[in-house]
């Protein structure tokens, strides 16, 4: 049923849960897990508390979602195949972009299930990927 699933992750607790749901999937379906991570470039300029010019908060980002996806790789059940991927821009649009590129049968993405003024200010990537993505979508709510 599944020949590749897309897994975004950030690093978070929330992509921690969601890479064990992925993996289980992958393990039971025979499927290659394309582990992704993006580079929100929005970001670039509005953090000048980092101390960072521009290219080198650039690479410490780059580093980041390196280490992000290794992490979600190595939680990845051994036996399971694994893509390794890491973008720039919205982090939206490049999952998306990703989806239209190269056609996974499924995306499965963290939420912080925040809710409120949380929702409101912060947004939702995964709510974003579910109503526009042509492929199915399985979100894993981690709490708290």
């Amino acid at each position: 049923m599944y020949d590749d699933i897309l897994l975004p992750t950030d690093g978070s607790e929330a992509t921690t849960a969601a890479v064990d749901h992925a993996g289980g999937l992958a393990e039971v379906h025979g499927a290659t897990v394309h582990v992704l991570s993006v580079v929100d470039t929005r970001n670039r300029f509005e953090s000048p508390s980092s101390g960072l010019a521009p290219d080198a908060w650039l690479a410490s980002e780059r580093e980041r979602a390196r280490q992000a996806v290794d992490e979600a790789v190595e939680t990845l059940p051994e036996d399971v195949p694994a893509e390794r991927v890491v973008e720039e821009g919205v982090p939206k649009s490049a999952i998306l972009g990703y989806v239209e590129e190269n056609g996974p049968d499924l995306v499965v993405m963290g939420t912080h299930g925040r809710t409120g003024l949380d929702h409101y200010l912060i947004g939702s990537v995964a709510e974003n990927v579910v109503r526009e993505s042509p492929v199915p979508v399985t979100t894993v709510r981690v709490d708290g």
